[in-house]
C-alpha cells in the first residue's frame, strides 16, 4: 500500500514538473495576445468609431486619424481633435498651415469619459506634437453620456493626458459652437444650446485653472447663424470663418514662446 501511495504522489510531481514549465512558457503568449488585442480595440476606436445619434453623424468623410504626410521634418507638427465641426474646417486649416506645420487630424464622436483619454492617449503618441487644438462638445449633450459631477474632472483629466504624453505642447481648447432648430437653423435651440453653453461655461473654468488659452468658436459664430447648414452644421463659409480663427490660434501659439 506504500508503494503505491509513493507511486502516486511522484506522478503527481512529475505532471506538474511538466505543467510549471508550460505555463511559464505560454505567458509571454498570452501577454502577446492581449497586447496585441488592446491595440487593435484602440486602433478601432480610433478609426472606426461609432456615433448611434443619427443627428451627430461625421458630415463628410468618416470618424479617422488623418496623419499629415511630412516632406519637411523640420517644421512644427500640430495635432487638431474635434468632431464633425472638425471636419468641416480641418481642410482650411491645413491649407492656411501649409508650409508652416505639420498637421494630424483625429475626427471623432467622443465627449468627455474615460474612454476618450485612453484613445487620446494612442493618438499622442504619434508625436511629439508642438500644439494641439481640440475641439470636443457637440456628442456629451445628450442624457446619460457624461455623468453629474464628471464633466469637469474629465476635461481636466484629458488635458493632463496632452501634458503626460507631449509636455513640450501648447494646448487651445475651442469652445463648442451654437445648436439651433432642426427647421430653424437661424434660431438657438433653448434645450440643446443650454447645454453647450453650460458645457463651455465649465470647460472655460477649468482651462482658466489650468492655464490653457480657449479659442472661442462660440462666440466667433453665435452671430453668423445665417451661415448654418443645419442645426449642428455649417455651410462652407460658416466653416471657412472657423478654419481662419482655428489658423491664427494656432500660428499665434507656434510663435509663442514657453
Amino acid at each position: 500500500m506504500k508503494n503505491i501511495y509513493n507511486c502516486l504522489l511522484l506522478g503527481i510531481a512529475l505532471t506538474l514538473a511538466c505543467l510549471i514549465p508550460t505555463q511559464a512558457q505560454s505567458s509571454p503568449d498570452a501577454a502577446s495576445a492581449h497586447e496585441a488585442k488592446a491595440k487593435a480595440q484602440a486602433a478601432a476606436g480610433i478609426n472606426n468609431a461609432v456615433e448611434k445619434d443619427p443627428r451627430v453623424q461625421a458630415n463628410g468623410k468618416a470618424w479617422r486619424l488623418d496623419k499629415a504626410v511630412i516632406t519637411d521634418a523640420t517644421l512644427p507638427r500640430v495635432l487638431l481633435v474635434g468632431d464633425s465641426i472638425l471636419n468641416g474646417y480641418m481642410n482650411g486649416v491645413i491649407k492656411s498651415l501649409k508650409g508652416k506645420a505639420n498637421v494630424d487630424a483625429w475626427v471623432n464622436p467622443y465627449c468627455q469619459s474615460e474612454r476618450f483619454n485612453g484613445l487620446l492617449a494612442e493618438v499622442l503618441a504619434n508625436g511629439p506634437y508642438d500644439v494641439v487644438h481640440i475641439n470636443l462638445g457637440l456628442h456629451g449633450w445628450q442624457p446619460g453620456r457624461i455623468p453629474p459631477g464628471q464633466f469637469e474632472p474629465l476635461t481636466k483629466a484629458f488635458i493632463e493626458v496632452i501634458r503626460q504624453k507631449c509636455p513640450k505642447a501648447k494646448i487651445i481648447w475651442a469652445s463648442s459652437t451654437p445648436v439651433t432648430l432642426k427647421d430653424k437653423p437661424d434660431q438657438l435651440n433653448p434645450e440643446i444650446n443650454g447645454i453647450i453653453l453650460e458645457h463651455n461655461r465649465m470647460a472655460a473654468k477649468v482651462m482658466a485653472e489650468m492655464n490653457v488659452p480657449v479659442d472661442d468658436l462660440y462666440g466667433l459664430t453665435v452671430s453668423h447663424l445665417d451661415l448654418k447648414a443645419n442645426d449642428f452644421h455649417w455651410k462652407p463659409a460658416g466653416m471657412k470663418m472657423q478654419g481662419e480663427a482655428v489658423a491664427k490660434a494656432i500660428v499665434t501659439a507656434l510663435t509663442e514662446k514657453h
